[in-house]
């Protein structure tokens, strides 16, 4: 293999392996270096196996539920283990579909950890412990993010375990207590109590999901007690000890102090970034709070150099890490471009019931001096959602009433993971409510939803 290309990838996640696609597809000669599976994180041991086992829970779930549906069946049992062997399988599917791409646009695959070293020059060194360095005038890192491990709850990867080790058990815990109620948390909080296991959800913000919409955080709330899971807020844990059977957590909530146990921890508590040893401050890429300081084309401090993804500032997820790869590769490659809108990106939580927004809350606008309208629809009222059988929570959209835009959009309940989308095109777009109450929608479906919170900033809601 030659040691010398157009542009080399560091990182083979959905930021790196999309990126050296693009980048093909434009002419470049590209290497792709990964030290592990490629797909990264998000494939590999996010995104993709825990929507595989969320829904293994919804469909536990609704078959538990199927009397109501007059459906008769016995009494189901979930089992953990092909439930993992299912996410695993369609993780080794997934996988092998991206070595199918990197063959099919002709990516030169280098197995290794990569590190900048020196402008234009990539050291890799493989599973034996051999180095290579080779050459390219640009480089693009895109080498994600872990998760976090905080240092009063220390990960043994058996009873105090991070979501990697939380996808691979091999049976139901008894309880569990999940630190941190961000997506990651909530998610499998709904994943655990679907199965039988007693879940305590402990979040350190004075509400869970605390990026979310202040309704949307209450809503969800309220639907987690009902299913039975606990929730304490304003919680900080102190300390996590493993006894023999179970861990005990002292923790101060509400500024008591309070001692309590569970069979497993889970910590939830977001992510760290993968920028040591790669070559960042022996080259001069200017790293900030443990971010690679990049321009609005993603270029670092150092010549050559370009950075995407969880390393730099921006939502961790995978798809910003995507439009960042294709923007960035268009840039190198002369392409017009224009920098990415950070304020439409949609973000998804696909907890049951699942969240979904974009743009500003409720909260945000009003304290911007936003002269803000809001425009509801409870999926209560919904003829698709009632048929479904599941008919909790709705859609809410914002509206500037002096700019007359829509400033932002937050869901919960059935699909509305598919449903932002139309309101993220339609401001993109800068689309006014009344062109989208314009374009007819099909019914029955829960896009009808959209159309009935846009005309309800009129107070001409149809059918509630």
């Amino acid at each position: 293999m030659s040691t010398t290309f157009d542009l080399i990838v560091i990182g083979g996640g959905p930021g790196g392996y999309v990126a050296a696609i693009r980048a093909s597809q434009l002419g470049m000669n590209v290497a792709l270096v990964e030290r592990e599976a490629l797909g990264g994180v998000c494939l590999n041991w996010g995104c993709i196996p825990t929507k595989t086992l969320l829904k293994s829970a919804q469909v536990f779930e609704t078959v538990k539920k199927a009397g109501d549906y007059g459906v008769n069946v016995n009494l189901p049992t979930a089992d953990l283990p092909k439930m993992v062997s299912r996410s695993r399988s369609v993780v080794k599917e997934m996988n092998a579909g991206i070595q199918y791409l990197i063959k099919k646009n002709k990516i030169h695959f280098i197995a290794g950890t990569g590190k900048i070293v020196g402008q234009g020059n990539v050291s890799v060194t493989n599973a034996d412990g051999e180095e290579i360095v080779y050459q390219a005038p640009h480089v693009i890192l895109a080498t994600g993010a872990k998760p976090k491990e905080l240092r009063n709850i220390p990960f043994d990867g058996r009873s105090i375990i991070s979501s990697s080790e939380a996808m691979m058990l091999s049976r139901i815990p008894v309880s569990i207590t999940i630190v941190g109620a961000g997506a990651i948390g909530v998610e499998f909080a709904y994943f655990f109590n679907a199965l039988g296991s007693d879940v305590r959800l402990v979040e350190y913000a004075s509400r869970i999901l605390p990026l979310e919409d202040q309704e949307i955080s209450q809503k969800l709330k309220k639907s987690f007690e009902k299913k039975g899971i606990a929730i304490d807020t304003d919680c900080n844990v102190v300390s996590a000890i493993p006894k023999s059977d179970k861990v005990e957590i002292q923790a101060n909530i509400q500024n008591k102090k309070t001692v309590f146990s569970s069979e497993i921890v889970l910590v939830a508590a977001g992510i760290e970034t993968n920028t040591s040893g790669i070559g960042l401050e022996d080259n001069g890429v200017e790293v900030d709070r443990g971010k690679i300081v990049v321009d609005q084309y993603y270029r670092t401090t150092l010549e050559g150099v370009y950075a995407i993804g969880d390393i730099v500032s921006g939502p961790a997820l995978a798809h910003v890490a995507s439009a960042e790869a294709v923007l960035c590769v268009e840039k190198i490659a002369g392409l017009p471009c224009s920098p990415i809108n950070y304020d439409n990106i949609p973000s998804c939580i696909y907890s049951s019931p699942e969240i979904a927004s974009v743009g500003m809350t409720e909260q945000a606008a009003k304290q911007a001096g936003i002269n803000v309208k809001k425009g509801s629809y409870p999926f209560s009222a919904s003829g698709k959602a009632k048929a479904m059988g599941d008919f909790e929570g709705g859609v809410s959209v914002l509206y500037d009433e002096d700019t007359r835009e829509i400033i932002g959009a937050h869901m919960i309940g059935p699909n509305v993971t598919e449903l932002i989308s139309e309101i993220v095109v339609a401001r993109e777009l800068e689309s006014t409510p009344r062109e989208i109450v314009r374009s007819v929608h099909p019914h029955p479906t829960m896009s009808e939803a959209i159309v009935e919170s846009l005309l309800d900033l009129e107070k001409a809601s149809i059918h509630a």
